[in-house]
């Protein structure tokens, strides 16, 4: 009868706790077909071709280094660099790794017995006179040592619900981490990018500054001969200087880059091991991943976090209900007692005792209130989780949207440059011929620069645009947690 009792209790525990608590469900992904809503929708299935060439491709997941895909050594070495050393990085791992020990040091206190070991000795003087008796004090050693035993069955299912509330706010922090390193590896991206973009706009810049400087000496010259007003003069020279003024902008913003870069990659903004980019360094990925609704709720780190938030209010609602019912604790305790040393581990010395103690709460006005305040929370975790994943939806179509927008602008800027490169070059060839002024050439070159400056925003654009595709389907880098030494 011994031996069975504590397995009856076990079965009892684990059937009540089952019965009390409620199980956690997973929310239903959202069944949808396509992410906008218009005819020239992208539908499941149909890959599509945008106007850059690039194909929108329907994939089960992502690649984990995806933005090897920009084809960029430089800029693959600097994100593996920055997924290692950034210090924000490090402190996330870090207090995933503590969240982690904290909910195993949990489990141990929770799922299994204490035990503790102790060894006491005493010398006592009794004295029969506190008690009016005429006798002898006397004085005595007692030695006492035990192994003492502790348990509380979790009948109600509160502590495995406990313990599933802490998993779940470790599994948020993981899912928060994973989600920190996409995001960085996008701003990193994008950094770059905006880089090469600054510095392609610095170059086009300075050209068209000196164009427009060797407009202004004809100009002059032809003031002195008569031939135009003083007025045409100043127009021109203020448009050379509202010019040049957007040289210092760019250098001050390529700075910026610069710094943040060096930053990202756990160095200071003075440091020159972080490489220069420039827009010939990247190329657009020729294919773009897609993610079926109901499959982007498993990729994506902010809707799984939210998932684990309702995991967890769930759980501690569990708890709430739990605490309303019975909770029996088990102590027991065996060992010896004797009055000398040598004797102490004697069989005549063996002592024990075993204590069981139901707790049944009759009156505590405060339990209702805290089962109404979990499912509260609760309800709130749940309208959270649907309002993300409603966002992400709108996030993916607006991607999908601007990608398709832009690449259409791209390549209409790519057709406009073409056309003002020849007829830059038909100009040349015309003033080489005496048929047509100087003064046309440098119009028309300054033509060509300034849709060159639109045609390499354009390409930054979409090379920015392809990374959000990326962020919004919740490509999760290939190195999920930095080292740390």
């Amino acid at each position: 009868m011994s031996i069975r009792f504590p397995f009856a209790l076990l079965l009892l525990s684990t059937v009540a706790s089952c019965a009390v608590t409620p199980d956690f469900k997973e929310p239903e992904p959202p069944s949808v077909s396509q992410y906008t809503g218009s005819d020239d929708a992208v539908v499941i299935g149909s890959n599509k071709k945008l106007a850059t060439g690039q194909t929108l491709q329907w994939v089960d997941a992502t690649d984990q280094q995806w933005w090897q895909q920009f084809q960029s050594d430089s800029l693959n070495l600097l994100v593996e660099k920055v997924l290692t050393q950034n210090p924000s990085l490090l402190a996330a791992s870090a207090q995933l790794r503590s969240a982690e020990e904290l909910y195993q040091a949990r489990v141990g206190t929770t799922r299994y017995p204490k035990v503790s070991a102790d060894v006491s000795a005493q010398r006592q003087r009794f004295n029969p006179g506190v008690f009016g008796q005429q006798a002898t004090p006397q004085e005595f050693s007692i030695y006492n040592a035990g192994v003492d035993v502790s348990y509380q069955l979790d009948l109600s299912g509160g502590n495995s619900r406990a313990l599933e509330g802490l998993a779940s706010r470790v599994d948020y922090q993981r899912y928060e981490l994973e989600g920190t390193q996409l995001a960085l590896v996008a701003t990193v991206l994008n950094t770059a990018f905006n880089q090469a973009k600054l510095r392609s706009q610095l170059e086009v810049t300075e050209q068209l500054v000196a164009k427009q400087e060797q407009q202004l000496d004809i100009v002059k010259q032809q003031l002195e001969l008569g031939q135009v007003s003083k007025h045409e003069v100043l127009m021109l020279q203020s448009e050379v200087e509202l010019t040049r003024a957007n040289i210092p902008v760019f250098r001050n913003q390529i700075q910026k880059t610069e710094h943040l870069l060096a930053t990202m990659a756990g160095e200071t903004p003075d440091s020159e091991n972080i490489p220069d980019f420039n827009m010939q360094d990247f190329g657009l990925p020729e294919s773009l991943p897609l993610i079926i609704p109901s499959e982007l709720v498993r990729q994506r780190p902010d809707i799984q976090a939210a998932e684990s938030l309702i995991q967890a209010a769930n759980a501690e609602y569990g708890v709430a209900i739990a605490n309303m019912y019975p909770s029996i604790n088990l102590n027991g305790q065996i060992g010896s007692q004797a009055l000398s040393a040598g004797s102490l581990f004697s069989s005549e010395s063996a002592v024990w005792s075993l204590i069981g103690q139901l707790t049944q709460p009759l009156f505590d006005p405060g339990l209702p209130a805290e089962k109404r305040a979990a499912l509260a929370e609760f309800e709130a975790a749940t309208s959270n989780y649907q309002y993300v994943v409603l966002e992400a939806l709108r996030e993916v179509a607006d991607t999908l949207r601007q990608l398709e927008n832009d690449a259409q602008k791209l390549n209409a800027l790519s057709d406009s440059n073409q056309s003002s490169e020849e007829a830059m070059q038909i100009t040349a060839r015309r003033h080489e011929l005496g048929a047509a002024s100087y003064i046309e050439l440098l119009l028309a070159q300054q033509q060509y620069l300034s849709t060159r400056m639109q045609l390499i925003d354009a390409q930054s654009q979409q090379l920015i645009n392809s990374v959000s595709l990326y962020l919004a389907m919740g490509a999760k880098p290939s190195l999920s947690q930095p080292d740390v030494q």
